[in-house]
């Protein structure tokens, strides 16, 4: 009788080293998929080490260019900002990675997929939600919510002497002071010593944005294009440079943003699953590509277009971060995102300096700005004297309130 397969997301921490065995334990053919969405990893050593711990096999997959054109633009497109601060880094990542996932289950005739989320946080959510939506049919492993599994770990000490017993090939040697995720949009940290929201984060915990006292004294300038709202390129006004490729073109910007302190953020968000967990972001590219489409906007996109889909950004925010992206939501305001990109074509002049993304100016062949009519030196087609009515009309209201409180505070 043949063993079930299972496809494991494995990363070749501690922790999915540990599953991975734990699985063929109990009695799973283990098939180890790693993601590269952009982390700094040596994607060589983790298949080694995964062919070591027993996976029958692994695939390392190549996501960077889907998940930017396909998860990245599209959020920064729709103004995707959970919370007023953070740009979805982790939870843009996510659906990318499941689906893929799923594709490899489908590939190699596995009857489950298994994930190392943990319980308490998002990512568990996320992933489970997408393999709903993708693949009903497939089991659903979950480790941190299995009674056994909880038991028999307590914690990080449990699990490298399971790997020290079993021979385990693992980099983990002493608890961290934290965690922490990276992919192309951005790196974050959570857990360990920043659990309490009043202790300051160590200065040497950020490895993709200087110190604002640590960056230069003077600014880079550059244009980046826009063709229906997706970058199309980034041009840097000084050494001539200039990247269109999607995957190059925001590890570029990553590179000049950091440099200048660009996408730090240190909020208290509130998980899906009802806790309030302290999480700190960096997200330099990703951040600057954000105010550069918002500038353009404005003089691209119709004045009650954009009103509506920032009424709906909110909520294409949540539907991200809670793990809906494959959901018939999503498909609705997807579409209408679709359509209010169309002709948000230009460029913007940005300078970056001590943290700031500062716009010098902006142009766009489909601009809807009209100089002569907005020009106070000229009539430009405008009849000032349409203003009378058109003030009248708006006040009616206004009067009719007045004569109503005014009689009944007479009364």
């Amino acid at each position: 009788m043949s063993r079930k397969k299972v496809v494991l997301a494995y990363s070749g921490g501690l922790d999915t080293a540990c599953i991975l065995k734990t699985l063929i334990q109990q009695g799973y053919e283990v098939v180890a998929y790693v993601a590269n969405v952009g982390q700094l990893e040596d994607f060589e050593d983790i298949e080694r080490r995964a062919h070591a711990t027993g996976a029958s096999e692994v695939f390392v997959e190549d996501l960077q260019h889907e998940f930017v054109t396909d998860f990245i633009w599209p959020a920064i497109a729709g103004n995707a900002v959970y919370e007023n601060q953070y740009l979805l880094g982790t939870a843009l990542a996510r659906p990318v990675i499941a689906k893929r996932q799923v594709e490899i289950a489908r590939r190699v005739g596995a009857t489950a997929l298994a994930h190392g989320a943990t319980g308490k946080g998002n990512d568990q959510v996320r992933f489970e939600l997408a393999f709903a939506a993708l693949a009903p049919d497939l089991e659903v492993v979950a480790p941190w919510k299995d009674p056994a599994f909880l038991a028999r770990f307590q914690g990080r000490r449990d699990l490298l002497g399971f790997a020290a017993e079993h021979d385990i090939p693992v980099e983990a040697t002493a608890e961290k002071p934290y965690s922490s995720d990276e992919n192309l949009m951005h790196r974050s940290y959570e857990a360990g010593l920043l659990e309490d929201p009043d202790t300051a984060p160590p200065a040497d915990m950020f490895k993709l944005t200087r110190a604002l006292e640590d960056t230069p004294d003077s600014a880079d300038r550059i244009i980046v294009r826009f063709k229906d709202a997706m970058p199309v390129s980034v041009e840097h006004l000084a050494d001539g440079t200039c990247i269109t490729n999607p995957v190059k073109l925001l590890g570029y910007l990553n590179e000049l943003g950091g440099h200048h302190g660009i996408g730090r953020i240190d909020i208290v968000e509130n998980r899906f699953v009802g806790i309030k967990s302290r999480g700190i972001y960096e997200t330099p590219g990703g951040t600057i590509l954000h105010h550069a489409l918002r500038d353009l906007e404005g003089i691209a996109m119709d004045r009650e277009v954009r009103r509506l889909r920032d009424m709906l950004s909110p909520r294409f925010t949540e539907i991200i971060y809670n793990g809906f992206w494959f959901s018939p939501e999503m498909d609705f305001i997807e579409a209408a995102f679709r359509q209010s990109s169309e002709l948000i074509d230009g460029e913007v002049r940005l300078r970056l300096f001590k943290g700031n993304v500062i716009v010098e100016g902006r142009s766009s062949p489909s601009s809807l700005y009209d100089q002569d009519l907005s020009s106070m030196d000229i009539a430009g087609g405008y009849d000032q004297q349409d203003a009378r009515g058109f003030i009248r009309v708006n006040a009616l209201r206004l009067t009719a309130h007045r004569l109503i409180v005014e009689q009944i505070e007479g009364d």
